[in-house]
């Protein structure tokens, strides 16, 4: 009954008052640092199922009339006295807008994000660049993204709803029809694993697979019973690299780890600080999240995986993935990233939490570039063909020195030197007047 007052009462403005009203009715609900979830979720569904008859005035602007509506059970009538007549609400489709509703399905953004971090596993393992393979990696990576963020929007709509984050949402507002999601989801996750089977190998489609099933399956539902999500979901965050580095080397090894983990400890310091200033949605929607249960352990992990993604990044070089200079060049955005983890564990007011997040945005983008600038293979590919070339210019000069060598003493056997020509022919002319 939920779903159903969620899912339909969003589309027209005047049942959109009735949305306010249950809002209200939340907000009014004691607030104690401890979420409790259960009996949060338990309260608004009562609440609405109580709510059997609610009636509303509807202006019709043109013919300046007034009608009397109700709802019972996200049922609609238009007057009282009509009350057998009673229908579901349809959703119309705007079909010129279909695309943007599918990037906001899709979580575009987010899923810009994983396609990146997919590219740079791509890059970073010490296979040959293939474009078949690279192209079907970052596709392949995108599409699968796209179907967990669809399923995941799909099995949240009536927590979305209580959410000032994500009450805006697509299917929260009725421009798509669950149906819809769930067929957008399925071709697009079955289209990516084909691509990532066929384009790469089968070691990139099954991590994609594996990374579809616990995001939905795993973590999705775990946002409501236990912090622990936000542990599973790093894992997930961490999967991507490794797609993209078994799509170019075919297999993980030491170095891919060293990928994964700083993409494993990087979502600790950037979700605990979104979430932060987010406690009060997600304790209105029964979310169990660190910042919402427990407050001090969110800090204080925040700042344990800052100090963890510069460990890390010192175990590259030994690795061989990096040149030891990634060590050196990756350390003051480290130490900084440290520093801002640290004034959140301090004082985690909501300007500290947004410094963190923020710079979060940037640090990734940045270890990364580092990355592919000091990659050990790529630094000796470089250094190997510069010494190839000086090996050639060395021996290119040593040819010519040599061949003026020749030159020259050649020219000395076949000219006599000009001062023994001279007595040569002294001498000649001598004995012949005698």
């Amino acid at each position: 009954m939920y779903w159903q007052c969620s899912w339909h009462i969003l589309k027209s403005p005047c049942q959109r008052r009735f949305v306010r009203v249950f809002y209200r009715s939340y907000k009014a609900l004691p607030k104690t640092e401890q979420t409790k979830s259960d009996d949060v979720i338990k309260f608004s569904v009562n609440d609405v199922q109580n709510n059997e008859k609610n009636e509303f005035l509807q202006l019709n602007v043109k013919s300046g009339q007034v009608k009397n509506h109700f709802l019972v059970d996200n049922l609609k009538s238009e007057n009282v006295s009509e009350s057998k007549s009673l229908k579901w609400k349809e959703i119309e489709l705007d079909t010129s807008k279909l695309g943007h509703y599918y990037l906001k399905l899709s979580k575009f953004r987010l899923t810009s994000l994983v396609v990146m971090t997919s590219m740079m596993g791509y890059a970073m393992a010490p296979g040959a660049f293939e474009l078949t393979s690279f192209l079907s990696c970052a596709l392949g990576t995108g599409l699968v993204s796209s179907a967990a963020n669809s399923i995941n929007q799909f099995l949240e709509v009536p927590f979305d709803a209580q959410m000032s984050r994500t009450r805006n949402r697509v299917l929260v507002q009725g421009y798509l029809t669950p149906l819809h999601a769930v067929g957008f989801a399925t071709v697009t996750g079955s289209l990516g694993l084909v691509i990532l089977y066929v384009g790469a190998n089968p070691l990139t489609a099954l991590l994609g697979a594996s990374n579809l099933f616990l995001y939905t399956s795993i973590y999705t539902p775990l946002k409501r019973i236990s912090i622990g999500n936000t542990w599973v979901g790093s894992i997930v965050g961490a999967i991507p690299p490794l797609m993209g580095w078994a799509a170019s080397h075919g297999r993980l090894d030491a170095g891919s780890l060293i990928l994964g983990g700083i993409l494993y400890a990087w979502q600790f310091p950037h979700f605990n600080a979104l979430s932060w200033n987010l406690r009060p949605d997600y304790s209105r929607a029964g979310y169990r999240m660190m910042a919402v249960t427990n407050p001090d352990l969110c800090r204080k992990t925040a700042l344990r995986y800052t100090i963890g993604i510069t460990a890390i990044s010192s175990l590259a070089p030994l690795f061989s993935v990096t040149h030891w200079t990634f060590g050196v060049l990756s350390l003051p955005i480290n130490l900084y990233f440290v520093y801002l983890g640290y004034k959140f564990f301090k004082e985690s007011d909501s300007k500290n939490s947004r410094k963190l997040f923020r710079f979060s945005l940037l640090h990734l983008p940045l270890l990364m570039v580092l990355m592919l600038m000091t990659k050990k293979e790529l630094l000796n590919s470089i250094m190997a063909q510069k010494v190839t070339n000086l090996e050639a210019i060395t021996n290119t000069d040593e040819e010519k020195v040599n061949e003026s060598k020749k030159k020259y003493n050649l020219g000395l056997e076949t000219r006599p030197s000009s001062g023994f020509s001279g007595l040569a022919l002294g001498a000649t002319l001598h004995a012949q007047v005698r």
